[in-house]
C-alpha cells in the first residue's frame, strides 16, 4: 500500500466511528422511551423538542396531536399516561388543591390538567355557566374519571375582569375545605395555564415560604387607582365592566388596597380565614363593583398583619406566573401573537419558557401553536419521571 493510500486510509474508518457514536448516544438518550414502548414518532418528536428547546430549529416540526377518549376510564387513564402514584414521599406528605376557571378550548385544558394531575391532590374545576352543553358534558365526563377531582357546585357567569371571576375562585375554594382531602395550599388556574415545573418542583418552591400566602403585589399605581375608586358595572350579556362617574365610599375597616396579579398560592388557614372573617365578607361584598377584583382583594387581605400566613411587607416576589406582557420588552418579544396584551406562546418562546423561574405560565393555545405545548410536556415529564423515587410503570411515559 503507498504512503498516500495509508494516510487516507483512516478518515473513513474515523467518519464511520464517529458516526456510530453519535447514533449510540441518541439511542442512549432515549433508551427509557424506546423500551416503554415509544413509537418511532413519538421518538421524533423527542429529538425535535430537545433542539427546539435549545433555541435552534428542527427540521421536523411536532404536530397536533389528541387524547384518546375511550368510554373506559381505567382505559382514558392508560392510553393517556396518567401518572396514578405520588412521585416521591414529599409529594404525598404535601398535597396541593387546585382551582381550575374554564369555559373553551376542552383539548388545551385537558393537556393543561393532565401535566398538573397528581392523585394525593384535589382538583375542582368551574366551568363558566355560559360554555356549552357539549363543553360542560366534555369536563364532566373527564371529571368522572378522577376520585379527586369535581366540578364546582356553583358556576358563575364569568365576566372579565368582573367580580364573577374572583366569585368562582371563591365558590372552589369553599368545596376544596369540605373535601377529607388535607391540601397545604390552594392555587388558582385558568385553561390556558401551563406548569413550567414538575409537581414535586411546586411542593418545593412553596415549601420556601414556610406557610405564608403568595399574593404578588404593591399599593396601586396611578393607572390602577380608577379601579376601585368608582362604581363599575358587570354586563353579564355583552360579557364586559363598565365604569361609570360614580365614586365608591372609602373601603371597610379601614383597609389599605393593594394592587397585584389575580395569580396567587394561599394556605388552608387563609382560606378558611376568607370565607369566614368579617373583614373578608365585608372587603368582598365592597369589591363587588370594581374593576377586576381578584387583582386586589388577595392581596389586600394577605397585606393585613394578623391574617394566617400574611405577607404585610410582600411586594411581587413568587414567581407564580411566567406571563409576556406586551408592554414589556425584557423578554425577547412574543412568538405567537398577542391578546389583551398578554402573549400567546408560539414555539419561539420555548426556550424562554424552560429558563424561567416561575412554576406557571400563561398563555397557550393548543390548536394555535401545538409544538409549544408538545415540547413543554414532553420536557416537564420528563424531568418528573427521572427524578421519580417511585418504580416508572411504561403507562407513565410520553
Amino acid at each position: 500500500m503507498t504512503s498516500w493510500m495509508r494516510c487516507m486510509f483512516p478518515i473513513p474508518v474515523l467518519s464511520v466511528t464517529l458516526l456510530l457514536l453519535y447514533y449510540n448516544s441518541k439511542l442512549l438518550k432515549w433508551s427509557g422511551f424506546h423500551r416503554f414502548n415509544a413509537t418511532e414518532e413519538r421518538i421524533l418528536l423527542l429529538e425535535a423538542c430537545d433542539v427546539l428547546s435549545n433555541g435552534k430549529k428542527s427540521p421536523y416540526e411536532p404536530a397536533l396531536t389528541s387524547l384518546y377518549h375511550p368510554t373506559n376510564c381505567q382505559e382514558y387513564l392508560r392510553q393517556n399516561h396518567y401518572i396514578t402514584t405520588p412521585l416521591s414521599d414529599e409529594e404525598a406528605a404535601f398535597p396541593l388543591a387546585f382551582m381550575m376557571t374554564v369555559h373553551k378550548e376542552f383539548d388545551t385544558f385537558e393537556r393543561l390538567f393532565r401535566a398538573i394531575y397528581m392523585p394525593q391532590n384535589i382538583y375542582c374545576i368551574h366551568v363558566d355557566e355560559k360554555a356549552t352543553a357539549g363543553y360542560l358534558q366534555a369536563v364532566t365526563d373527564l371529571a368522572e374519571c378522577f376520585p379527586n377531582v369535581f366540578l364546582a357546585s356553583k358556576m358563575e357567569p364569568v365576566v372579565y375582569a368582573g367580580i364573577s371571576r374572583l366569585q368562582a375562585d371563591l365558590n372552589c375554594m369553599k368545596d376544596l375545605l369540605q373535601t377529607e382531602v388535607q391540601w397545604k395550599y390552594v392555587i388558582n388556574m385558568c385553561g390556558q395555564d401551563f406548569p413550567l415545573k414538575t409537581n414535586k418542583e411546586v411542593v418545593q418552591h412553596l415549601k420556601k415560604f414556610k406557610g405564608k400566602n403568595i399574593t404578588p403585589g404593591v399599593l396601586p399605581p396611578d393607572h390602577a387607582i380608577p379601579r376601585t375608586k368608582y362604581v363599575h358595572r358587570e354586563d353579564i350579556v355583552h360579557s364586559n365592566v363598565r365604569r361609570t362617574n360614580t365614586l365608591k365610599p372609602p373601603p371597610p375597616h379601614n383597609i389599605t388596597i393593594y394592587f397585584g396579579t389575580a395569580y396567587v398560592a394561599l394556605t388552608r388557614e387563609f382560606t378558611k380565614f376568607v370565607l369566614e372573617d368579617q373583614r373578608a365578607v365585608d372587603l368582598l361584598k365592597w369589591s363587588k363593583d370594581t374593576y377586576s377584583p381578584d387583582e386586589h382583594y388577595w392581596v389586600t387581605l394577605n397585606r393585613i398583619s394578623d391574617v394566617p400566613g400574611s405577607m404585610p411587607d410582600g411586594e411581587w416576589e413568587g414567581d407564580l406566573r411566567a406571563i409576556k406582557w406586551k408592554d414589556m420588552n425584557d423578554h425577547g418579544g412574543c412568538h405567537g401573537h398577542y391578546i389583551r396584551d398578554i402573549c400567546i406562546y408560539g414555539i419561539g418562546d420555548l426556550q424562554w419558557l424552560l429558563n424561567s423561574n416561575s412554576i406557571f405560565a400563561n398563555k397557550f393555545e393548543l390548536k394555535s401553536y401545538p409544538p409549544t405545548v408538545e415540547c413543554l410536556d414532553m420536557k416537564i415529564r420528563e424531568r418528573a419521571l427521572n427524578h421519580s423515587e417511585v418504580p416508572v410503570q411504561p403507562d407513565w411515559y410520553l
